[in-house]
């Protein structure tokens, strides 16, 4: 999986730079949420821009994420949502649990 990290102040930012979030692949983006959880970070932004599909494996890693970064007094937030994902958001009500931008600059601004 090609994901891309920048620091911006105290926020990490993931771009996951994938079409695809699902079984063959999440793995990979739950063992870099766990480095950066582990390494001290406490608010994570991940931007899915260029993600067309997630299954329940990429969401049950991203609701893990927000799980961990609450335990933590930290928060997990999402930027772009592409159409398709942002179906599936809504139709698991996903969408009311986590906090979702349109653009990683107006997720920046919610800290």
């Amino acid at each position: 999986m090609q994901l891309k990290i920048e620091e911006n102040g105290a926020v990490r930012v993931i771009y996951v730079k994938e079409e695809r979030l699902d079984a063959h692949n999440s793995d990979e983006l739950k063992a870099e949420l766990n480095r950066l959880f582990d390494s001290g970070t406490k608010d994570l932004l991940i931007d899915l821009k260029e993600v067309r599909f997630i299954d329940s494996s990429g969401l049950g890693v991203l609701v893990s994420g927000f799980k961990n970064a609450s335990a933590r007094q930290g928060s997990l937030k999402l930027s772009a949502l592409q159409s398709q994902v942002k179906s599936m958001f809504e139709l698991t009500r996903l969408h009311r649990v986590f906090d979702i931008f349109p653009t990683v600059d107006d997720a920046l601004e919610s800290y």
